[in-house]
């Protein structure tokens, strides 16, 4: 884990979380690595006025899923959006990747929404761009695209 706490939300997680830009929320960074190469920072956030006191704003990583410590907070999952970017990576992202100059990233916003239409997480992934592989698995029994 990179950092658990509370962080002003920026304007894109402000607009998926529906609150104003600069209002505290919970943040959950992490950093994922390949062969001990950074290759991507994935950041789950949370409003605080719904989880600030909930296990999702300590430290500790949530077990077994933040799926579902969202569903033990009563929390059924009703739909997603996403927002794929490619981008200039800004100084931290470009430090905490080790990207050499000129490399760029891709940003994905993933916004889930409960079945209420609540916004109870948005994960922001950003990857090396030049350095990142989605690998993807069939449904068992399954050889469909």
């Amino acid at each position: 884990m990179l950092y658990v706490g509370l962080e002003p939300a920026g304007d894109q997680v402000a607009a998926c979380l529906r609150v104003e830009p600069g209002v505290e929320i919970v943040a959950r960074r992490k950093m994922m690595t390949a062969n001990d190469v950074p290759v991507r920072i994935a950041t789950s956030y949370f409003r605080a006025d719904l989880f600030g006191d909930t296990r999702l704003a300590e430290p500790e990583f949530v077990q077994p899923s933040l799926q579902s410590a969202l569903t033990a907070l009563g929390y059924s999952f009703g739909h997603a959006e996403e927002h794929l970017t490619a981008r200039p990576p800004t100084a931290f992202e470009r430090e905490t990747l080790e990207l050499e100059a000129g490399e760029w990233i891709v940003q994905v916003l993933r916004a889930s929404y409960s079945a209420e239409d609540t916004p109870v997480h948005v994960l922001e992934t950003i990857c090396a761009a030049n350095r990142h592989i989605f690998s993807i698995g069939q449904v068992a029994g399954y050889d469909e695209f």
